[in-house]
């Protein structure tokens, strides 16, 4: 049995851990940049605040309204969604991550216990240990999962099985909010009477293949309880890792934007080196603002790739390599917006083709220097040590002036108990 487990206003439930007088507030997480609303209690819901409206529109409501307002911590919020991980760890064999607040689980219940028994203690234990409170959908296959985890959510017991003929569900669910249909098609397929989960689970495969394509077949399929989407494999590693953001006010110096590329190149660099990998070069690109005066001239993108001699994992080697190319491709006089890396070509660290002509031991320096660096970050805080070229103040970055503390992933910032 596949089982959905996705966390209930994720952001917002984060932040309402370490602070309880949040309970029962309309409370909002805003996106980079304090930009957006990007998750939402139920009482900032009950306000009428949809996801998405701009920061800028809500500052009349502070006053009356009683809205509390948080920028995105996202350190803390990818830790605490790897201590729900590990937790259901305890109870499920196979445990598949598919985003920030959600996950697919493979289990079968002790025996003696129902699934539903079984997926009431599994929710119980998540809020008990980490503060969560999530919902729990199980069926035969994943799309069955996302629809049962919708319907648990609104249950008292937040967890919901899906009956072994799903039809009477299905009957009364709009096809527009079956996973992987969304708004987009869900007027073509009313065009072709297609307007309920059970008339596209029912509707000709043939026919959804012609009309649109075999992932909506398949979706039909899995509807009628088909395991049809698989489970990707844990194990396997990344095929490319990534690192951007959204600068905190346009970046119109040299040196800035080369900081910036230097902390995300390292931010990047870890996670290589996290997953044992090496990477045999990076793509590295600018976004930039439209300008308007004195000349119209449309904003755009610019980039360079830069091959390393060899795969390496090494945040120096890295930087000695990406510096030199980043003043060819900088927009001088342009207001830049975004940076970003892309490391490709990524091989297992044990498994790469030594160069005839390098010095062995200084690959083994430099990979020593940067295990070093991580593990120092790992125990006492993330930007504990860093590169000097990333910068030391960082007037860049994103802005977060309604940041709350790194509670879990900083040790100057633990909670004190007084």
């Amino acid at each position: 049995m596949i089982g959905l487990v996705d966390g209930n206003n994720f952001y917002v439930s984060c932040e309402r851990i370490f602070d309880p007088l949040l309970e029962g507030k309309p409370v909002a997480v805003l996106s980079n940049n304090d930009g957006c609303v990007i998750s939402r209690s139920q009482e900032c819901k009950a306000l009428g605040i949809a996801m998405g409206t701009p920061f800028f529109q809500l500052r009349p409501l502070l006053a009356h309204s009683g809205l509390i307002v948080r920028s995105s911590n996202y350190e803390l919020y990818g830790d605490i969604s790897r201590r729900v991980i590990a937790t259901l760890g305890e109870f499920a064999p196979e445990v598949e991550q598919y985003s920030i607040d959600e996950a697919f689980i493979r289990l079968t219940p002790p025996a003696g216990m129902e699934l539903l028994e079984y997926g009431v203690r599994i929710r119980q234990t998540i809020l008990k240990w980490i503060g969560i409170p999530c919902g729990i959908g199980f069926a035969p296959s994943r799309t069955l999962a996302k629809i049962a985890n919708h319907i648990g959510k609104k249950l008292p017991s937040g967890v919901f099985v899906m009956p072994d003929d799903p039809r009477p569900v299905l009957e009364t669910l709009p096809v527009g909010e079956v996973w992987g249909v969304g708004r987009r098609l869900a007027p073509k397929l009313a065009a072709l009477g297609i307007r309920t989960a059970w008339q596209l689970a029912a509707a000709d495969e043939a026919l959804l293949r012609r009309k649109f394509n075999i992932t909506l077949a398949k979706t039909a399929r899995e509807l009628r309880g088909e395991p049809l989407f698989e489970q990707d494999n844990p194990e396997e590693l990344s095929k490319s890792i990534s690192c951007s953001r959204s600068f905190g006010y346009p970046v119109v110096e040299f040196e800035e934007l080369a900081e910036a590329v230097a902390h995300y190149t390292a931010r990047a660099a870890e996670k290589l080196r996290r997953q044992k990998q090496r990477a045999a070069g990076v793509n590295i690109y600018i976004e930039y603002y439209p300008e308007y005066t004195p000349v119209a001239r449309s904003g755009g993108f610019c980039g360079t790739t830069v091959a390393f001699a060899t795969p390496i994992s090494g945040t120096s080697e890295m930087l000695q390599a990406i510096r030199p190319k980043l003043r060819g491709i900088f927009p001088a006089g342009r207001r830049c917006r975004k940076a970003g890396v892309l490391f490709f070509g990524l091989e297992p660290a044990d498994s790469r083709q030594l160069d005839l002509f390098a010095d062995p031991a200084g690959d083994d320096r430099a990979d020593q220097l940067s295990a070093a660096m991580d593990e120092i970050n790992r125990r006492y805080g993330r930007g504990t040590v860093f590169h000097l070229a990333e910068g030391i103040r960082k007037p860049w970055s994103m802005k977060r002036s309604m940041l709350t503390p790194g509670y879990t992933t900083n040790w100057d910032q633990l909670p004190k108990v007084k």
